[in-house]
């Protein structure tokens, strides 16, 4: 898939404008599916925070609020029940997939358990735009700093990436610069720490950095 992995959504017009090249059209003709999953495993979050989302309301214009031509509602944990014939066609069909912060272990037991995690490289086309755990989902581990989800064996997630992510830096008081650098040491693998105005844009194992912000790269 091509990749949008944020912070905090497209935030900014240098974002904006990775995300046209990805999609290769107006966003204003694009077909996308909301993936709230990851908020069910996040204490924070839950059925009124799930709801703006999919209804882009204004705290979620960076990110399904943004203007598509139409949104419909991806939730993984119903996809094992009902069969892939039925929503394999649903992924196939959308433009981009905009999946939603949360818990970043949840997101990935489900996606495993979905299928879609398996359906993943069959859709070159398809735009992922991650914020938050949408976007830590992609990388080979999330540190323990971040997982809140208690059935969670471990902080790994799907490797899609080589990297890791420390999100929201500087956003909250526990996520300083220094914080992000006590993160980075125990992670084993290049990572990167950005803020609400940086995105990691991925396409065919070529990273890019966008940015109107701030964000940090540890280790090679």
């Amino acid at each position: 898939m091509k990749l949008l992995l944020t912070s905090g959504g497209v935030t900014n017009p240098s974002i904006h404008s990775a995300l046209m090249e990805l999609l290769g059209k107006p966003i204003g003709e694009c077909h996308a599916l909301c993936v709230p999953t990851a908020q069910w495993g996040h204490p924070m979050c839950g059925p009124t925070s799930v709801r703006g989302f999919a209804a882009a309301e204004p705290t979620w214009q960076h990110l399904s609020g943004l203007g598509w031509a139409s949104l419909g509602v991806l939730e993984l944990t119903a996809l094992p029940t009902i069969g892939a014939e039925r929503y394999v066609p649903w992924i196939r069909e959308a433009d981009v997939l905009l999946v939603d912060g949360g818990d970043a272990t949840y997101l990935c037991h489900w996606m495993r358990e979905s299928g879609l995690a398996d359906l993943l490289p069959s859709l070159p086309d398809t735009v992922w735009v991650g914020v938050s755990a949408g976007s830590m989902v992609m990388t080979p581990r999330i540190g323990a700093y971040f997982v809140e989800w208690p059935s969670a064996p471990d902080d790994r997630t799907l490797g899609v990436v080589d990297f890791s992510i420390f999100p929201h830096l500087d956003a909250f008081p526990q996520n300083t610069l220094a914080d992000a650098e006590r993160w980075a040491a125990d992670i084993g693998v290049p990572a990167y720490a950005i803020d609400e105005q940086t995105a990691i844009k991925v396409v065919d194992g070529s990273v890019e950095v966008v940015s109107e912000g701030q964000w940090t790269k540890f280790g090679s």
